[in-house]
């Protein structure tokens, strides 16, 4: 589980899409929406290794990942946890980012290992050490 609270754990499963929050080197913070999967008890996402994000996250792994819901009352979950970027064997990980958004209208490419190696996709891990939210 990544929250001892079921209706958080059970939300952060359901849902697709967060703001992912890293820091810079001045300590303001900085934000993307970003698309994720769980893997056990972890959250992964696909980015590139240009983004700033990956920069970032070199420096200081802290990141805060606000998980939303898509309309109103807009119930969220953060996680506040520790970042890891994993650059090699990603494709698992960028598959089940994938599976997660399928519903929405974005297609996995036909050639997802083409496509990781010529984009220079990586995976950002994050383990979770503190959950909170409001669900109504």
């Amino acid at each position: 589980m990544i929250s001892d609270n079921k209706a958080f754990d059970d939300f952060i499963t359901a849902h697709r899409w967060a703001v992912l929050t890293t820091l810079r080197k001045s300590g303001s913070p900085v934000s993307a929406v970003i698309a994720y999967a769980r893997e056990g008890d972890e959250l992964v996402v696909s980015t590139t290794r240009d983004r700033f994000r990956i920069s970032s996250i070199r420096k200081n792994p802290m990141v805060n990942l606000c998980i939303v819901t898509n309309s109103e009352p807009f119930n969220f979950v953060a996680i506040e946890g520790l970042a890891t970027i994993q650059e090699v064997d990603v494709l698992a990980a960028t598959k089940a980012v994938f599976q997660n958004i399928r519903d929405t209208g974005y297609k996995e490419p036909a050639d997802l290992a083409a496509w990781i190696e010529q984009q220079g996709r990586v995976i950002i891990r994050i383990e979770a050490q503190r959950v909170s939210g409001v669900i109504r």
